[in-house]
């Protein structure tokens, strides 16, 4: 079976790379008939919170990426411990003892000598001795992950194509700190594996760990899931862009942004595939193919956000807004406001014209004795029929204007606007009396 999994650090909220990472895991699982799992990654019990996993269980189902089912690492610490014992058994793991400051002066002094920084493994040649005295005097070791130098890196990526990695031009990674917490690499191999993960799917800024975790999966005897690394996202003005960093769930919410808007503008970006207004995420699943997906950045554009949510918001039926429209507006009124809205809230500035009261322009006496002439049969008329239509009728029979001159003033009159819904489906909302009112003043 298919299983994708999103595995976020609840120590903050989402923002909007970490929701397009978590979409294209869950299109992908639904598009295989599998199975999407969210594992919250808060071995950081400084830095996570409660808070923060429940706002991420919120914005993934806000955005309608419905989970399988849920891991905390928290709770999963004795894997990692076995995991862990099984690879310094087989020497796979060792201690090292240097301070941050030594490692620092060692990345100075390769860098000066032109040579790339890369850990020296100075602790595999330490004595027994040695690394007594160092407990003596209190210091207790970070754990590294020693990598087989013999063996090259070699993966298929679904995006990216072939990759090579020479691991004796890479540092072994520290994968447990002094004080004895977890670093992200192991724990989430051991996770891979054990939830039976399929397929990552996750950034570009991952492709050098994915290299790491699966000499991690050789060593722990596991068939490694297949990875597909995306680019990265970048602003309109085609730059990395901090602010991505913190654009997320609730800032789209307060700017009416619909989450199927989202939806449809990060399970498109960066590929082959046009962009398009999607209400419902099916053609997405169908269409995902990580072959389209290109490797330059995928550029976020918030012009192009609001189109879409625009056009979105003019495909939405009744029901799935009644519950945030003002109070009276009917399944009627949302058909006749909806083409003029950007955003569901625009709906109560339309509303407000319907109930009014609105300010008309002032209009000179001509146009003034053709409102009261509007006014009169708007009286008259059979409200139950097509009444719009009844009433320019007649007054175009009555006046002789016509187009502009006949249709502008009315709407001025009645809405207070020079454009909006269309009048045959507006008018009947505001209904006679307050229309004849509007008319006569």
């Amino acid at each position: 079976m298919t299983i994708t999994r999103f595995a976020p650090s609840p120590t903050g909220r989402l923002h909007v790379g970490n929701i397009r990472t978590a979409l294209h895991n869950w299109l992908y699982a639904r598009q295989q008939g599998g199975q999407f799992l969210l594992r919250l990654d808060d071995t950081d019990a400084e830095r996570s919170s409660e808070e923060y996993a429940q706002a991420i269980r919120a914005d993934l189902a806000w955005l309608g990426l419905d989970i399988d089912g849920e891991e905390r690492q928290s709770a999963r610490t004795d894997r990692y411990e076995a995991a862990f014992e099984k690879l310094r058994e087989a020497g796979r793991v060792y201690p090292a003892f240097e301070t941050p400051q030594e490692l620092e002066l060692k990345r100075k002094v390769q860098l000066g000598r032109g040579k790339p920084p890369v850990y020296d493994r100075a602790a595999l040649e330490l004595s027994e001795q040695q690394i007594a005295d160092f407990e003596t005097q209190g210091r207790a070791p970070h754990w590294r992950f020693k990598l087989d130098h013999d063996a090259q890196i070699l993966w298929d990526d679904l995006i990216r194509g072939p990759q090579h990695f020479d691991p004796a031009l890479l540092s072994d990674p520290v994968i447990r700190r002094e004080d004895g917490s977890w670093l992200y690499m192991l724990p989430s191999a051991v996770d891979d594996v054990e939830m039976g993960i399929s397929h990552v799917v996750r950034g570009e800024d991952h492709v050098t760990n994915t290299g790491l975790q699966l000499q991690m999966f050789e060593a722990m005897g596991a068939p490694p899931p297949a990875f597909a690394h995306e680019a990265l996202l970048v602003g309109s003005e085609g730059k990395l862009s901090k602010r991505l960093g913190s654009l997320g769930c609730d800032a789209f919410r307060e700017s009416g942004i619909e989450a199927s808007a989202i939806v449809s503008l990060l399970g498109r970006i960066g590929t082959s595939d046009p962009v398009e207004p999607f209400a419902d995420p099916a053609p997405l699943i169908e269409s995902l193919d990580f072959t389209r997906f290109s490797r330059a950045p995928a550029r976020f554009d918030d012009e192009e956000l609001k189109a879409l949510n625009t056009n979105i918001v003019h495909q939405l039926d009744y029901e799935a807004v009644a519950d945030r429209l003002p109070n009276g507006v009917d399944a009627a009124a949302w058909l006749a406001i909806r083409p003029n809205l950007e955003t569901v809230a625009d709906a109560g500035d339309w509303w407000a014209v319907v109930e009014g009261p609105v300010d008309s322009p002032a209009f000179d006496a001509e146009t003034a004795a053709f409102l009261d002439s509007a006014a009169a049969r708007a009286e008259s008329l059979d409200w139950s029929g097509e009444i719009w239509k009844d009433l320019t009728g007649q007054l175009k029979a009555d006046t002789g204007r016509k187009g502009r001159d006949l249709f502008l003033p009315l709407r001025q009159a009645l809405t207070g606007r020079d454009h909006g819904p269309e009048m045959a489906a507006l008018l009947p909302l505001i209904g006679k009396q307050r229309a004849v009112a509007r008319l006569k003043r």
